[in-house]
Order: structure tokens, then C-alpha cells, then sequence
């Protein structure tokens, strides 16, 4: 049998590190394989699934060699006799053990093994081993994308990054559910082409994007829709705007802050959104957003839990009345909203789900300690920032995508 030499296989999600070449004492196949973890495989695989070599009984040697905590090394032995031993080859595995190992790689390293030969290639880019990937802030060259997730990947966390020209080499779609691009440096047209290979996303966040008309199209080809955000996003008319509302009927978070609306837009958003919808944020349309808007908007969605409609300054307490008709309203936002006088806030009171309150602007110290005395049910401006519809909500630290915490990530500043 031709040997070959393997120089290291890094595992980054264990404390085992190995090196050795192809040939070795059967009396350590035990102990080899047990640190690799195929004495837990065993019971699974079976016999009729595992290679004889794997599951053969060896007596263990008169002295064991001490195993590092985090190291474990193996003699080599001179050439002839490594030549006359019994060994196990990679060869021999199983696709189902080298998929376990290669589970435990990095993304780096996943890339350098999938050039070793065509066998590892082919499993290195098995599906199951990319589903989560994290490129956030990097700077990705033009191709990347075009490479990384036609892989398989289902959950992409790539805000703060520069995308060059994904260069897909297919039409095929993508298997993407979760995306958040928020804040990246991409030309419209770049992302035009991701969107437009994506149609099953159940979240997606675009916040502070440039979009087309055509980008809206993409978007409301996806009917399984459940949280989007497009805060801060420009580029689309009203009608594209309410287009995709309507092809999105199971939303249920949707974050509209600060777009680049006219009141054709606010007027659009107000008559189609989707009645599934429980968390809102239309904040940030100062003179747009009229008070015949809030009550057509309350009217419609009155399954509301958290509404966020700060810095709405036409917003009088004549809203109150439309607010305290929301059943399940929990969370309340009117920050800046400077028609409404600190006294009458007092209102809010009355609505006995209503959890959290955030006024910022409108109540001085004074009042707001008045204010939490006499409402002491009701937390207020505990929070300057929405979570609706973020794909990442809390501290810096925290890399996770709507509770996805993406293996497969780049910890090394930089891109490629």
C-alpha cells in the first residue's frame, strides 16, 4: 500500500493535537484512535459501517507513554520497521469519521485540508460542515462569496464587511435562512446577485444598505419571511415598498426606522403591513407619520407587542386612546416625540400589559423620577436602542445571528 505523509491535522474544538506518518505500531492503534474519539463512533457505526482495522482488539502495551492534557505525541520508529508494521491507513476511514474530524476545524484549516487530495476536497465541502459562517468585518475579495456559500451555508453573519463581486458559477439557489449584511460596503448590483439566488430566508437584515427596486423584488420572493430589517435603507419607491410587504404574510418582526421615506412610503407602510406582524419599528418619520396614520396602523395590527415610533414629532395624546386598545402591548416607544407633554404620559398608566416605556427627550430628571414613582409597574428609558429585528442585540462580544452562534468563523483580523 502506497504511505503517504501527513504533517498535522489542527483540531481546533479539541485539546488533542496529533502528528504522525502513515504506518504505526498496531499496539497504539487503541490508544490513537481512542483520542481521536472512535471508541464513542464504534457503538454507533457498527461493523458493518467501520473498517475491520478500526474495531480490532488490541492488548494494551506492558507501559503506556504519559498523554499530555493538551498534547499527544507519537515516537517515530526507524523506516524499516515503520515499513514492516501492520498500520491503519487515512485511506481506510470511513467518510462518516473524517466528516467528525473535519468538524472539529477551523475555517481556515477546513480550507487546507480541502487541498490535499480529491477525497478530502469532496468531504471538506460536504454541506454539513458549512452551515453556519461568520466573515464579519472582514474585506472579501471579489469570488469569495461566489465560493463560501453555494457550500451549503444556512446561517451567514457578515455585517461591517466589504463584499467584492460574489462570481457565482451557477444559477443554482442558495440555502440561506439567516443573513445579516448589515452595514456592509457592496455595490447594488453584488448585492442584487445574492438576493436573487436566495428563497427560503426567515430572517434577513439589510440595515443601512443602498437597495433597488429589483432588490425588493428578491426580497419578497421569499414568502417564509419572519423578521426583516431594513433600518436606515434607501433606494426603493412606495410601490416597490408595498409590493413586498404583501408577498411577506408571515412576518412577524419588522424594523422600518429611518429609511429614506417620503410619505407616499409611510403611507405604504402603514396600509400593508401584515397583521402577523408583533413587533414594529417605524420610528424616525418626524413630520410623515400623522396621527390618521397611527390609528389605520393600530387598527390593522392589533396583535402589536412592541411599537416603536419615536422621533414622530405630529404624535399628539390623542394616540393614547389607539395605544390603550392593543391588548398585548408590552413595549413602548416615543422618545422625541415632543407634542406629548411629560403629564400626559400619566395615561399609559392605564395600559395594564405595558412593561417597558422609553420617552427620551420629553421628560427632564425631575419628571422622569415623578414619572417611574407614579408608574412603578412600568420600567422607563431602561434601553436607548430596538431590538426589533436585529440579528444581534446586547455586547460588542456577542457573534451570534438570531440566537445562531456560527461555528465557522475567522478570528485573525484581516479578510481574504
Amino acid at each position: 500500500m502506497h504511505r503517504r505523509h501527513l504533517q498535522e491535522i489542527p483540531d481546533s474544538g479539541s485539546n488533542v493535537s496529533t502528528s504522525f506518518t502513515w504506518g504505526w505500531d498496531l499496539s497504539k492503534t487503541s490508544e490513537l484512535l481512542s483520542g481521536m474519539g472512535v471508541s464513542v463512533l464504534k457503538d454507533k457505526l457498527g461493523n458493518e459501517n467501520t473498517p475491520q482495522d478500526l474495531l480490532v482488539c488490541v492488548s494494551p502495551p506492558a507501559k503506556r507513554q504519559k498523554v499530555k492534557e493538551k498534547e499527544f505525541l507519537i515516537a517515530r520508529r526507524p523506516r524499516q520497521l515503520r515499513l514492516a508494521a501492520t498500520g491503519i491507513s487515512w485511506d481506510t476511514l470511513p467518510d462518516e469519521l473524517l466528516l467528525g474530524i473535519f468538524s472539529y476545524l477551523s475555517l481556515t484549516d477546513l480550507l487546507k485540508v480541502s487541498q490535499v487530495c480529491q477525497r478530502w476536497h469532496r468531504l471538506s465541502t460536504d454541506e454539513s460542515l458549512w452551515q453556519s459562517l461568520d466573515l464579519a468585518g472582514k474585506n472579501l475579495l471579489p469570488g469569495v462569496i461566489g465560493h463560501l456559500l453555494p457550500l451549503g451555508v444556512i446561517a451567514f453573519r457578515c455585517p461591517r464587511s466589504c463584499i467584492g463581486d460574489p462570481l457565482f458559477k451557477n444559477n443554482r439557489p442558495l440555502r440561506l435562512k439567516h443573513m445579516d449584511l448589515s452595514s456592509c460596503i457592496i455595490k447594488v448590483t453584488d448585492l442584487q446577485s445574492i438576493l436573487g439566488k436566495c428563497y427560503c430566508l426567515q430572517n434577513l437584515s439589510l440595515e443601512g444598505l443602498q437597495l433597488s427596486e429589483d432588490i425588493m423584488k428578491d426580497i419578497a420572493q421569499n414568502p417564509s419571511l419572519v423578521r426583516l430589517n431594513l433600518s436606515g435603507c434607501s433606494g426603493f419607491s412606495a410601490d416597490a415598498l408595498e409590493t413586498m410587504l404583501k408577498s411577506c404574510p408571515r412576518l412577524e418582526e419588522l424594523n422600518l426606522a429611518w429609511c429614506d421615506f417620503t410619505a407616499e412610503h409611510v403611507q405604504a407602510a402603514v396600509n400593508h403591513i401584515p397583521i402577523t406582524v408583533t413587533k414594529l419599528n417605524l420610528s424616525g418619520y418626524r413630520q410623515n407619520l400623522l396621527m390618521s396614520d397611527v390609528k389605520t396602523l393600530l387598527e390593522r395590527c392589533s396583535g402589536l407587542v412592541h411599537l416603536d415610533l419615536s422621533d414622530s414629532v405630529m404624535l399628539k395624546p390623542e394616540c393614547f386612546q389607539y395605544f390603550c386598545q392593543l391588548n398585548y402591548l408590552e413595549h413602548l416607544g416615543l422618545s422625541r416625540c415632543y407634542q406629548i407633554p411629560p403629564a400626559a404620559l400619566l395615561e399609559l398608566g392605564e395600559i395594564a400589559t405595558l412593561k417597558t416605556l422609553q420617552v427620551f427627550g420629553i421628560v427632564t430628571s425631575s419628571s422622569l423620577q415623578l414619572l417611574k414613582a407614579t408608574l412603578p409597574h412600568i420600567k422607563i428609558n431602561c434601553s436607548h436602542f430596538t431590538p426589533i429585528a436585529r440579528p444581534t442585540v446586547g455586547c460588542k462580544k456577542n457573534e451570534e445571528i438570531w440566537g445562531i452562534r456560527c461555528r465557522l468563523c475567522l478570528k485573525n483580523p484581516g479578510g481574504f
